[in-house]
């Protein structure tokens, strides 16, 4: 995971690598926003289909 709690990343910034099938899956930032948790996954942890892999509240327009 390239980010941690309380970062600010913008619109398109990679925010985790996920692997699947042996492709990689760059997972991006939706809008400007900040990461507001990380869940307590590891490197090389399989994780189940619909899981959270990171809170991320959108900034609006005061708070960027």
């Amino acid at each position: 995971m390239s980010c941690k709690v309380g970062d600010i990343v913008s619109k398109g910034q990679a925010l985790l690598i996920l692997e699947a099938m042996k492709m990689e899956h760059v997972i991006k930032a939706p809008e400007d926003g900040m990461i507001v948790e990380r869940l307590p996954f590891s490197v090389g942890e399989q994780v189940d289909d619909g899981s959270i892999l990171v809170a991320f509240h959108e900034l609006d327009e005061k708070e960027k």
